[in-house]
């Protein structure tokens, strides 16, 4: 059956837009089931000089599945799944994480990708190499993705696979295309990354298409890799009185030696707490939120695969205040709405203020530093914040020092001294060698920080490979480089 090209109109209102709140425009919409489908439609596409944007779930908060005309790509219908054999699960790229995670029940197995929005699609994941709250013990989704059948932009399908397709030095030969690799990108190993290509010498070119955001093809299929689920999870929450002593029991946990390490250590800072008390007693709809004591500052979460070790157990209860413990799955997800809540909250609280400036948006950092960095960057967070005079909240995974700063400005020129500030810290970031986006991608919204990051060398070669895969630059344009990419 020939796929179905639909004109855009009121009905496909929400397609316009993700979770960004950026909004887009486009004339036609296909919903593919197949790959032969997706094919077709690039084939059309190509036939026509039709721009071609790649949707899933639009769950992302970078612009980059809002489009700018021509044919919107939606792969949300594309969520089939194959059986698992041994230990792995094909899947198609529109399932959501919340459906892996019910196809693998009874198992005995588990995909290890833990992010906080389970409606985010694994075609989604795989496009922004997104991580999440466990990737302090597993890594990012590159770490559990075996191999991908991929749609080039003129429609021609192709298959990789780990240890099979791979570059010759920083030569590669994929279907139809091959050329060389860049060879000079900036690395930052030590440090999460969602930002740009990953290239590489004699690199498993699985991983170009991984974090392309899908610049170079559309995804239609994803084998992953699975892992024994563990015999059982502690999930702890423990409250310090002020944040130098969180620091200080992150590093604890970070370097305790002998000890198994946590699968998770999330913060939340004394401004994140304020703000769930105040959603709390405000908002019907946070009133199953937990009470948190006047006393509680700054609160960590961290997990275990295991016992909680009894050396852990001594230092929280020399270092922190109180102690929340949550065993096995079904406490640990009461406990992770938590987490989820901030979010949520920031997110309701700027809706509330766009009503009456429309021009608002929040501001969100996604950027992480080495180890040795960490109370420096949340020193420079503070001080700048403070300086500002702006209101916000902190947030997120510092086991990988890659926490988000949320900021609430309430005028224009408080969202614009945000960005100054958040540009500066950037800056400040990639002089310490860190990224300027560790899991969330680069998107519509922030190519300037890709430039940042790279160079002009580093982002020409990047765009010479999207050249070679696109030479007429259709397929999700404004992505990564901007306009005219």
């Amino acid at each position: 059956m020939a796929i179905e090209i639909l004109d855009v109109g009121a009905e496909q209102a929400d397609y316009l837009h993700d979770e960004s709140r950026r909004e887009g425009h486009a004339d036609q919409i296909a919903f593919p089931r197949t790959t032969e489908e997706v094919c077709e439609a690039l084939r059309m596409a190509a036939e026509n000089g039709w721009p071609v944007t790649v949707q899933g779930g639009r769950t992302g908060i970078t612009g980059g599945c809002v489009p700018e005309g021509g044919l919107i790509l939606n792969l949300s219908r594309m969520a089939a799944f194959g059986q698992i054999a041994g230990d792995r699960l094909t899947v198609q790229p529109g399932a959501t994480l919340a459906e892996i995670r019910n196809a693998t029940e009874g198992s005995g197995r588990f995909f290890p990708s833990d992010l906080t929005e389970t409606s985010a699609t694994i075609g989604g994941m795989v496009a922004n190499n997104a991580s999440g709250a466990r990737s302090f013990k597993y890594g990012a989704v590159r770490n559990w993705v075996h191999a991908l059948e991929v749609v080039l932009p003129h429609g021609e399908p192709v298959r990789l696979e780990r240890g099979v397709h791979r570059a010759c030095g920083n030569v590669f030969n994929l279907g139809s295309v091959s050329g060389n690799l860049c060879a000079h990108l900036r690395k930052c190993a030590q440090v999460k990354n969602a930002a740009g290509y990953f290239m590489e010498p004699d690199m498993d070119l699985v991983d170009l298409f991984i974090g392309a955001e899908g610049t170079l093809g559309v995804v239609t299929e994803i084998e992953i890799m699975l892992l024994p689920k563990p015999g059982q999870m502690n999930g702890l929450t423990a409250f310090f009185d002020a944040e130098e002593r969180a620091l200080e029991f992150v590093r604890f946990l970070r370097g305790a030696g002998r000890l198994p390490r946590p699968v998770a250590i999330e913060f939340f800072d004394s401004r994140a707490l304020a703000l769930l008390r105040k959603m709390r007693a405000e908002h019907p709809a946070f009133g199953d939120l937990p009470a948190l004591a006047p006393e509680f500052d700054t609160a960590l979460y961290f997990e275990f695969d295991c016992e909680v070790p009894d050396a852990v157990a001594e230092e929280i209860d020399r270092r922190a205040i109180d102690c929340w413990l949550s065993e096995g799955e079904k406490e640990i997800g009461i406990l992770k709405n938590f987490r989820h809540a901030i979010p949520e909250s920031v997110n309701l609280i700027i809706g509330e203020r766009k009503r009456a400036i429309p021009g608002l948006t929040k501001l969100g950092t996604d950027m992480a530093v080495p180890d040795d960095r960490l109370e420096a960057v949340m020193r420079m967070y503070h001080e700048g914040l403070a300086q500002a005079g702006l209101e916000y909240v902190i947030f997120g995974h510092i086991g990988n020092n890659h926490v988000h700063v949320n900021i609430l400005p309430r005028s224009l020129a408080e969202h614009d001294r945000g960005q100054a500030l958040y540009l500066d810290w950037a800056k400040q970031v990639v002089a310490w060698n860190g990224s300027v986006s560790a899991e969330h991608g680069i998107g519509k919204n922030k190519t300037a920080f890709l430039a940042l990051m790279y160079g002009a060398e580093g982002v020409a070669g990047m765009r010479a490979i999207k050249r070679l895969f696109d030479p007429a630059g259709r397929l999700n344009p404004g992505n990564l480089f901007g306009n005219g990419n």
